[in-house]
């Protein structure tokens, strides 16, 4: 097990409808009053990460979005000590001005970007905004280049690149980011292609959520080939937390998320990243097996299981990062309220768990 402490993240809700597509009541805003106040709130609770979200087009609940860029930066505005992962689109960014935005933001709040790297999976969304859809792995090898070309970017004066999507020659980017070797970049998704990625050129690697066999299992293959390519990739998990003081409270808010989803938007969510999951050639991308329950959380929260009292929670926590994940990206029903009690009851108990086995094995 790593001798470093694992790390939290929390979305951010800069997207309407919170992290669940139920008539649930939820206590979360898209606001950014709100927004600002979660960001202040989850610092102080111990989580190093916030991710917010990109989306062009409504739908599933989502009626309302902020763009992620300069929304991370409002939020970065308002902490100290937070990093803010900001979601790009390959197709409406191109490298250079990704590079230039964030590298400007890098230096404005001393090294607190990061950016994450989606390579799409909502067809109708690049239709409706004008963009190329292209098939599954060719967006990934899309998204290979516009790593490549941003580390370039970030890292090289002179920078010359030569790929079958992006070109550059003798570019120099001035002033550079204040990161070194250049700001984190994050990547998601479950297919070959997609962890192929990440074995090669991100820096992390996020996976949906799933059982700690599961999330093993695509540990040891990411590990396995990206030292075959003499690289080293982090691996961050999605949860959705749902900490309660008692195991059947938190059993009671899960039933009480799925009994009151909201069937024509999970419907329609499931059509749409269902297809996505099963176009990759071997047909296990995101989603490709996900269960209607599954599907009421966006990002197959409920399937890491971090759901029952902070002392469950914590231990499951541990025997993710047994296996290999090195951090937690967290989505709650209510966020204000469900961080604070997470940094106040959960963090601590990890934190102990940790030590103890490093004690244990030392």
């Amino acid at each position: 097990m790593s001798t470093e402490t694992i790390k939290f993240a929390y979305w951010v809700p800069n997207v309407s409808g919170g992290l669940v597509v139920s008539n649930i009541e939820q206590r979360t805003s898209w606001d950014i009053d709100y927004n600002r106040k979660l960001a202040q709130i989850a610092e102080k609770a111990g989580f190093e990460y916030a991710l917010s979200q990109i989306r062009f087009t409504a739908g599933y609940g989502a009626e309302f979005q902020h763009e992620s860029v300069s929304f991370s930066h409002a939020l970065l505005a308002a902490t100290t000590k937070l990093k803010v992962i900001a979601a790009i689109l390959p197709g409406p960014w191109n490298p250079v001005l990704a590079a230039k935005q964030l590298a400007t933001i890098d230096l404005l709040t001393e090294g607190r970007i990061a950016v994450n790297i989606v390579s799409g999976w909502f067809r109708g969304e690049f239709t409706a905004i004008g963009e190329h859809w292209l098939d599954h792995d060719e967006r990934y090898r899309r998204s290979k280049e516009f790593i490549e070309a941003l580390k370039g970017i970030w890292t090289q004066h002179n920078f010359t690149y030569r790929g079958d999507f992006y070109r550059f020659s003798n570019y120099t980017l001035k002033p550079k980011p204040l990161q070194q070797p250049h700001p984190e970049i994050f990547q998601g998704g479950s297919s070959r292609a997609a962890r192929d990625n990440a074995a090669s050129v991100s820096d992390w690697y996020f996976t949906n959520g799933n059982t700690v066999e599961g999330i093993k299992a695509q540990v040891d293959d990411i590990r396995a080939k990206a030292e075959a390519n003499n690289h080293s990739v982090k691996i961050g998990v999605n949860a959705f937390v749902i900490a309660r003081d008692t195991e059947e409270e938190a059993k009671a808010v899960l039933k009480e998320i799925i009994d009151k989803a909201n069937p024509d938007a999970v419907n329609a969510f499931g059509h749409e990243v269902k297809n996505a999951g099963a176009a990759s050639p071997e047909r296990e991308g995101n989603w490709a097996k996900s269960t209607f329950e599954d599907l009421v959380q966006y990002n197959d929260g409920f399937k890491t299981n971090l759901i029952g009292t902070p002392q469950q929670i914590a231990e499951r926590i541990v025997e993710l990062k047994a296996v290999g994940v090195d951090l937690i990206l967290s989505g709650f029903l209510h966020f204000q309220e469900e961080v604070a009690y997470f940094g106040e009851k959960v963090l601590p108990l990890v934190r102990e768990l940790e030590a103890k086995k490093l004690a244990k094995a030392a």
